[in-house]
């Protein structure tokens, strides 16, 4: 098992070369518009970055609230978030989700984590979505990128599942840095951390993960 307190410093030394990396990148980022995080959120389930960005782009450029949503019609919807994966089942939770949204919230996005998965289609990892970007709150939303760059690291095991990461990030970041170390690891993830190949010899950390399993040799053997 992973000890979060004895790995400590040495993610602090890891994340500050993402830090270096995307330091630019990251002061760009703001908070979002909540509907559209929410949304976008929903659309990237099982479905590449680059897929979802497009079908997002289509989507937003016809309707970027809920009211304008539900101007259109669920096949129009799914026309436009084609060919991101469950395309059909998520143009219908689009439209449901906006309908609830309407009716129930006045067209706005609840600052909520209940309330939000309350909604069709929006699970925890969404609900942390809208939650940290557009209304900046001290959650770190656990998509595949972050899973797969935290067990690399060694700050959770293999066997954890997306809960069990998210307590353990949560544990070793500060409230007011998670928003900041998501971008940073859902970055470095695309870029290097992939996880079928994983650009390993290029990885500005391969040397930080060598000493650490060196370290843990050690400790174990």
């Amino acid at each position: 098992m992973s000890s979060t307190s004895s790995i400590q410093p040495d993610v602090g030394e890891a994340m500050r070369v993402p830090a270096r990396r995307y330091g630019v990148l990251l002061s760009r980022r703001g908070r979002q518009n909540p509907y559209m995080t929410l949304i976008g959120a929903l659309l990237s389930h099982r479905t590449k970055d680059e897929v979802a960005e497009k079908a997002e782009e289509r989507l937003f450029g016809k309707a970027s609230t809920s009211e304008g949503t539900l101007l259109l019609s669920e096949s129009k919807i799914r026309k436009l978030i084609y060919p991101v994966v469950f395309c059909r089942r998520k143009a219908r939770m689009i439209r449901e989700a906006s309908k609830i949204l309407v009716e129930k919230h006045g067209g706005k996005v609840p600052m909520d984590g209940e309330l939000l998965t309350e909604l069709p289609g929006v699970g925890g990892k969404t609900a942390d979505c809208a939650l940290c970007f557009a209304f900046g709150k001290a959650v770190m939303p656990i998509d595949a990128h972050v899973e797969v760059v935290s067990k690399r690291l060694g700050i959770s095991d293999e066997g954890d599942g997306s809960e069990a990461v998210r307590e353990k990030l949560h544990l070793l970041i500060p409230p007011r840095k998670r928003m900041a170390a998501n971008w940073l690891l859902v970055e470095f993830g695309k870029e290097f951390c992939g996880s079928i190949r994983p650009r390993c010899p290029p990885c500005p950390i391969m040397g930080f993960r060598k000493r650490r399993a060196r370290s843990l040799y050690a400790r174990v053997g």
